[in-house]
């Protein structure tokens, strides 16, 4: 218990330092009363329509959750379901390259009666579509408009191209463990086999045995989802929307401050190069270089006067915002498992 609390500790001391370093940076150099005079003049209207953009991203996932979680275990209300999403997301902007996000779900929704077998798989699903739609946006910008793309992104094309390659390897990664159930069995199994070798298990066959049920529960959910083609369209167009709610969400900040002469697709396209590019990168929330890379991208779209304030909003609505919120969820959720744990030990006395 005290190894977990000082992990989580440290992601949390880790987090706050690229924050605090990422925030000096940003902010060195500049005026600060130039920067809060920008922001404060923002047209409240598409400030709101920013914020709500960052709202739906999470609550897009949540929904989700919910769509491919009906009819196959738990009584999961939709509200229920978001609330995994929002856990996932704060998790995940706390650890490298987003990995503490799914394993803080899967915790809250088996706690929640759901089956282990059933959630990972939604999880999985959810993450392979996630990541195909990045990947698809990115072989789009690569063939449709790698002209543009390597004007405004300069340096940094060779991150994109790397930040590509990752999101299509995991896609193909996660796929493979899906549907090749003997690779899944293979690597759970040998972990097994390893942590009995070092003496942190022992040898047990009501483990084993668990071990299977877990696998074959893996596979029948697997053939649920395939068999139900409906459940996997919707669940690859709405991840569309989902991701592009982030993507349109620089374009209102861009109105917002009274700016125009720019195409909307072309803000838009260029905030999707951005998560492209940064996404897998192995830092909590890929701070510091998603600000580094936006000032390079858009230095030609905001004027210099706007390009801090408009990044601070964007940052602050599409990430910290979101982080905020996640946690006062994360913070509710944890209380109530606390009370719900008293009462069963209550019953029980």
């Amino acid at each position: 218990m005290a190894k977990k609390i000082n992990k989580k500790l440290l992601n949390l001391l880790f987090f706050l330092l690229i924050m605090g370093l990422t925030i000096y940076v940003m902010l060195k150099g500049n005026d600060i009363g130039a920067i809060l005079g920008a922001i404060s003049s923002m047209n409240v209207g598409y400030l709101f329509l920013a914020l709500l953009a960052a709202l739906f991203f999470v609550v897009a996932e949540g929904t989700m959750i919910w769509y491919l979680m009906h009819g196959r275990s738990g009584t999961n209300s939709i509200l229920r379901c978001i609330s995994y999403s929002f856990v996932g997301y704060f998790y995940s902007a706390l650890t490298p390259s987003s990995t503490g996000g799914q394993p803080m779900q899967l915790y809250y929704m088996k706690r929640d009666g759901n089956s282990l077998s059933d959630s990972s798989v939604v999880l999985m699903t959810l993450a392979v579509f996630s990541r195909l739609v990045i990947s698809l946006v990115g072989i789009f910008l690569l063939i449709f408009w790698y002209n543009p793309l390597v004007y405004y992104l300069q340096s940094y094309m060779a991150l994109f191209y790397l930040g590509l390659f990752l999101n299509i390897a995991t896609v193909i990664v996660l796929l493979a463990v899906m549907f090749i159930p003997e690779i899944i069995r293979k690597i759970i199994r040998s972990v097994e086999r390893f942590l009995v070798a070092i003496h942190i298990l022992k040898i047990s066959q009501e483990r084993h045995l668990k071990i299977e049920s877990f696998i074959e529960g893996f596979q029948d959910a697997v053939v649920f989802l395939t068999k139900n083609k409906k459940k996997i369209l919707f669940v690859f167009i709405f991840s569309f929307i989902q991701r592009s709610s982030l993507y349109i969400l620089t374009y209102f900040v861009y109105r917002g401050l009274s700016l125009s002469g720019t195409p909307m697709v072309t803000v838009i396209l260029l905030q999707a190069a951005i998560y492209v590019a940064v996404e897998m990168m192995p830092l909590p929330g890929a701070q510091g270089i998603t600000e580094l890379m936006y000032y390079t991208v858009f230095q030609t779209v905001f004027t210099n006067a706007l390009l801090t304030p408009s990044l601070l909003i964007t940052r602050g609505l599409d990430f910290y915002f979101l982080v905020i919120v996640s946690l006062i969820v994360v913070i509710v959720k944890s209380f109530l498992v606390k009370k719900t744990t008293m009462s069963i030990e209550v019953e029980k006395s």
